[in-house]
């Protein structure tokens, strides 16, 4: 069983990295330090004005729902060179997982450089030993020698990364029929075996349901200034009340995975709620009104009156949203926390 405890999976302490773009006040001050995506209307490629975003880039603790480590960059900012800042922070026992626009040679190279366990998706077009597995159905795990060569050699000499760096390719096939091929630094393959990753990987996800959190509950793209310094104060202001969200909840969390565990559908913190707790509580919480312990029992009450409900074994296929069903969804169905 993947989940050994609360804190931990297989051991290791398992941290995703992701970006997403923020959409940000149109301001010159705030275009110039972020830059500008041209917009369209979505049916054509014919440019209908610019606006200023930002690239946000996390790397979360998935299993705890701690931000260890994020910042708001240029819109047009290389996801790579955020990551590798990200991974500064990691420490011996951690694995990090990341989606397919990660996976390259200085990237991997960087992280068997510091020690760092990884499971990331390969694209179609990635390393050769990813495209073979995705062309044939006979193997679902193969350990590669990867080695640099060229510019990346180059580069590879001059960041002080190994040359070559031993890898294993894992195929996996999901409920769809769809085949993903991940790469990883555990080679074990008697240990890991190739059904385990789908597991593994599937926890990803909860870095997809972060930005989710806070561009729809917490609404994040909803600045209160104009100028960068604005922008980056309520950014980082975001990042700070996500982690207390999760430290708050922890207890009632825990207490509703006890509950439901033999259940149909598993029981979580309402993030409406416990969102709403906070801010109910916030002059308690930073200014000590009454005992902690006393306030914690009371959090952990409200977090535990009203949880939802999650599906075992969900599965949520992506899709695009028409204009029109977006702005019905904005006007009548959807409760922002904030």
């Amino acid at each position: 069983m993947l989940m050994e405890k609360r804190e931990k999976a297989w051991g290791f302490r398992l941290l995703a990295i992701d970006g997403s773009k923020i959409h940000l006040p149109n301001a010159p001050e705030i275009n110039d330090e972020f830059g500008t995506i041209n917009g369209t209307f979505g049916k054509d490629k014919k440019i209908i004005g610019q606006h200023g975003y930002g690239l946000a880039s996390v790397m979360i603790d998935e299993i705890n729902k701690i931000i260890i480590d994020a910042c708001l960059a240029p819109a047009k900012a290389y996801e790579v060179d955020l990551a590798l800042e990200h991974i500064k922070h990691t420490q011996e026992g951690d694995l990090i997982l990341f989606d397919r626009n990660y996976p390259s040679y200085i990237f991997l190279a960087s992280l068997t450089k510091l020690g760092r366990h990884f499971t990331g998706r390969c694209s179609k077009k990635s390393f050769k030993a990813a495209q073979n597995m995705f062309k044939q159905h006979v193997t679902d795990s193969t350990i590669v020698t990867l080695k640099a060569k060229g510019d990346v050699k180059k580069m590879c000499k001059k960041l002080g990364l190994p040359e070559k760096i031993t890898v294993r390719f894992v195929r996996v096939r999901l409920s769809t029929g769809e085949i993903e091929v991940l790469v990883t630094s555990l080679l074990d393959e008697k240990k890991y075996t190739a059904q385990m990753f789908k597991e593994l990987y599937n926890l990803r996800w909860g870095v997809e349901g972060f930005f989710g959190v806070i561009k729809e509950r917490v609404k994040i793209e909803n600045f209160t200034g104009k100028t960068v310094i604005s922008v980056k104060q309520d950014f980082f202001a975001t990042m700070f009340l996500t982690g207390l969200e999760s430290l708050l909840t922890k207890t009632a969390d825990s207490q509703l995975f006890k509950k439901s565990s033999l259940n149909k559908h598993r029981q979580t913190v309402n993030n409406m709620v416990s969102f709403n707790a906070i801010k109910n509580f916030r002059v308690e919480l930073f200014y000590y009104c009454k005992p902690i312990q006393e306030l914690m029992a009371t959090l952990t009450e409200w977090n535990i009156s009203d949880p939802t409900y999650t599906k075992r074994n969900r599965k949520v296929p992506r899709k695009k949203s028409s204009a029109r069903v977006s702005l019905n969804y904005y006007k009548r169905i959807y409760k922002p926390c904030f």
